[in-house]
């Protein structure tokens, strides 16, 4: 059986019985209903996301997915591709603002290239899935195959496998990819049905002439390849990225094995998109860790009906809101396992009218 539609067979609706279990648990602890707001809710997704109860606190890890756009040719971004490269080195040696942050999280980071137009043979710690050395440009016809598409996705459900074989319970998925936020905003533009304009924002920083001409750009690449907005698979084709397909199959891995996704920004929120619209039940496995500047990213998550946990003023990606939001997940298991019920804590409950 095609590893893409055993994979969406395997995903199921979540079971409302571990809600309920949850919901009771939290409403016995010492504190009115509700009041530790969405801190309650993260605890209620991850019980029953896993179907464990109690909970124990996660095992940890992002997968920063990279690869590079043939569309950076047409200059929409205020960077030269030879950056996502660049930066692959800087996670590797543990320098970038998402190892920061991981490590402070207690996060693992493993990077996959998915498509950077560099040779990485000298790197062991990378993890080697490279398609091409970039994404065709979009602008000028589709950004990669039919073929190529399902294979990032099978990359990404591939590496979920592997995860849920070595105990990791709580996953996230980042990015990198110089003129990823143009593909993001096509793939927004085209499965939210959203005017490009309001989709697209300004990246690594492009100024106003420069974005207009980016939004120029997207319309092109739309009107050129006519990507059908009910075939996700057609729409990760023509005006996606490598690593965006990548993003989207750990998604579906995860959801297949009931292990929650905590996604990041715009680029990975568009990977969500593809996600979703292949199998709607996935969305009930997503946590939306925060919002983004971008302008896309708000319409993408409402298109989802998922609502961030923080909003930070955050542009940068790679997975930085994502381990934040991980961190949050801990600070709600936590509340469930060692806060003290009205009865072990001799306190009187609410009293009855």
């Amino acid at each position: 059986m095609n590893t893409i539609q055993h994979t969406l067979e395997q995903i199921t609706a979540l079971d409302p019985q571990w809600q309920s279990r949850a919901q009771n648990h939290l409403d016995r602890l010492t504190k009115p209903p509700g009041s530790l707001g969405r801190l309650e809710e993260i605890a209620i997704w991850f019980i029953q996301v896993t179907e464990r109860f109690p909970p124990t606190l996660p095992k940890k890890m992002l997968f920063p997915f990279a690869a590079d756009h043939g569309v950076t040719d047409e200059g929409v971004s205020a960077f030269p591709k030879s950056v996502t490269a660049q930066m692959v080195y800087n996670f590797l040696k543990g320098g970038a603002a998402v190892n920061v942050l991981a490590r402070h999280a207690g996060v693992e980071v493993r990077v996959v290239d998915m498509g950077v137009d560099a040779d990485f043979k000298s790197l062991p710690d990378l993890i080697h899935r490279k398609i091409a050395r970039g994404t065709q440009n979009m602008a000028q016809g589709p950004a990669m195959s039919r073929q190529a598409a399902e294979t990032s996705l099978k990359t990404g459900i591939a590496l979920a496998e592997k995860a849920t074989q070595e105990g990791v319970t709580l996953l996230a998925v980042g990015e990198m990819g110089i003129g990823n936020t143009t593909a993001a905003s096509a793939m927004t533009a085209v499965l939210c049905k959203a005017p490009v304009k309001n989709v697209t924002g300004r990246g690594t920083g492009v100024d106003d002439a420069a974005l207009r001409h980016k939004q120029k750009i997207i319309d092109q690449a739309i009107k050129m390849s006519d990507p059908h907005s009910k075939d996700p698979l057609d729409v990760l084709a023509k005006v996606g990225g490598f690593e965006i397909g990548g993003m989207a199959g750990l998604i579906l891995g995860a959801a297949a094995h009931h292990i929650p996704v905590v996604i990041d920004g715009f680029i990975s929120t568009a990977a969500a998109l593809i996600a979703v619209a292949l199998k709607p039940e996935v969305k009930s496995y997503l946590l939306a860790a925060h919002q983004s500047v971008e302008p896309g990213h708000q319409i993408a998550l409402e298109h989802l009906g998922l609502s961030p946990l923080l909003d930070l003023e955050m542009r940068l990606g790679e997975g930085t809101g994502a381990v934040l939001g991980m961190g949050m997940v801990d600070a709600a298991i936590k509340i469930v396992n060692e806060m003290a019920t009205f009865d072990q804590a001799g306190v009187s409950g609410k009293t009855e009218p």
